[in-house]
């Protein structure tokens, strides 16, 4: 018989690690090359992986919910489809049966009103016992340090174990990369039957924030957040420590933007096979904004600005699952048709959960369009280590005060929208931020029409 491995991948080189979040095949399923076996979760992108050859799903080592180095093997393809799936493994050995016997009753006791946990397993000889941080001869820490902040960023089934048992992961030391606790780690926390650390007493505070705890009332539902969410919560709140957030605000006319798509339109289409939206025309604005303000386009590092030379605009686009940032590398080298088939290309992968971590990466500038949900201006928090983030409210139709050559003044109606700017003040100034949005309305509002 031949098996194939099948591994957790290497989304990039800077990720270590990655969470199965759902398998898409069970074993006993025949799969196809290149056909979606199962969803991970890292930390910068959401993706479903291929199988790597065509042939029966024979055993799946790594649950949902598990968070595993790269290239750990997550599962076994049987690729003598006429064998069937392959016989059980052999009996683990106790620790490993002591370790999947938890695992299996700890899947099956999470969630509100779930059925307690069964401790009948086994101890495997010579334990890793996590303990308590907050020993006595330990200094206390306030959950901010960046041990505390890796352990924190355990899988979500260890999250959602944590919670059930009111036990603080910032409290534990884990076996896991860098400290992380893993699910074997809290297992045996639980079964030595030391004091669980209180994740923080009713009516409490978050030793980081200072804020009380939230309790939930008889009829709520309690879910933890996904591995995606939960990393959009830490950028975002990192990113309001980090930078000094002002926004500017400024109208912008769309009218010569709206002619320009209607009469070109079908060309536009005809000739490449994209549709024609607005977006492109601000990315080339934007662009072109950057290369004239280079401030905006730069990194703050300690007391260092770095300026970039490479103009890559991340888009924000909405999930049915969170916010994903695709980014178009060297987009001050695309002709607006080249930044219209990159911008619907990578929107189109990322809902597909197609992309590669490398494709979410190395971001100058982002734009963020929630105008297209009906909103009409925002604030956005800036994309660390970016300095300014663009906001573009929905475009629409507007009664407008004119003046005509001969000074009279008329009432037209235009198409126009607010466009926001959020910049990082340590390093932006006011007026620099206002000249940069000066140049894009006007770069908009007289458009050439040979751009195209």
């Amino acid at each position: 018989m031949a098996r194939i491995d099948v591994v957790m991948p290497q989304m990039g080189e800077s990720i270590a690690e990655g969470t199965l979040s759902k398998w898409l095949k069970k074993v006993g399923d025949t799969v196809k090359r290149d056909e979606p076996m199962f969803e991970i979760s890292t930390d910068k992108v959401d993706a479903e992986i291929p199988a790597p050859s065509t042939g029966v799903l024979a055993e799946i080592l790594v649950t949902e919910g598990q968070t595993v180095p790269v290239q750990t093997v997550v599962a076994r393809l049987e690729t003598d489809v006429t064998a069937g799936v392959a016989a059980p493994a052999p009996a683990p050995s106790a620790p490993a049966a002591a370790a999947a016997s938890a695992g299996q009753a700890a899947s099956a006791g999470v969630g509100a009103g779930a059925p307690p946990r069964k401790e009948s397993t086994p101890q495997p000889a010579a334990p890793h016992h996590p303990i308590a941080a907050g020993a006595p001869t330990t200094t206390h820490s306030n959950g901010d340090s960046l041990e505390d902040r890796l352990r924190t960023k355990s899988s979500p089934l260890v999250r959602r174990m944590a919670a059930d048992h009111g036990v603080e992961l910032t409290a534990l030391q884990g076996s896991g990369i860098a400290g992380r606790v893993t699910k074997k780690d809290l297992l045996e926390f639980l079964d030595s039957g030391a004091k669980a650390p209180p994740r923080a007493p009713a009516g409490g505070t978050v030793p980081s924030h200072g804020l009380p705890l939230p309790e939930p009332w008889p009829g709520d539902v309690v879910e933890p957040m996904s591995k995606m969410r939960q990393l959009i919560s830490d950028h975002m709140v990192a990113s309001r420590h980090t930078s000094a957030h002002v926004s500017s605000f400024f109208e912008v006319d769309f009218t010569r933007i709206a002619r320009i798509r209607a009469t070109r339109r079908s060309e536009f289409e005809k000739a490449t096979g994209e549709k024609l939206t607005y977006l492109p025309f601000i990315i080339k604005a934007v662009v072109d904004g950057l290369k004239a303000h280079p401030v905006l386009n730069a990194s703050v590092r300690g007391g260092e600005i770095i300026y970039r030379k490479q103009v890559n605009v991340g888009i924000a686009v909405a999930l049915d699952w969170g916010l994903i940032v695709p980014v178009i590398k060297g987009a001050d080298n695309l002709s607006l048709t080249g930044l219209t088939r990159s911008l619907n290309d990578l929107a189109n992968r990322a809902r597909a959960k197609r992309l590669d971590p490398r494709e979410v990466q190395d971001g100058t500038f982002t734009i963020t369009n929630p105008g297209v949900f009906g909103s009409l201006i925002g604030t956005p928090i800036i994309n660390q280590p970016q300095v300014g983030i663009l906001c573009v409210g929905s475009i629409e139709k507007r009664p407008k005060v004119l003046t005509g050559p001969d000074g009279e003044d008329t009432i037209a109606i235009r198409t126009c929208a607010y466009l926001s700017l959020s910049f990082d003040h340590r390093i932006v100034d006011g007026a620099n931020a206002d000249k940069f949005m000066a140049f894009v309305k006007k770069s908009l509002e007289t458009f050439p029409d040979a751009v195209l």
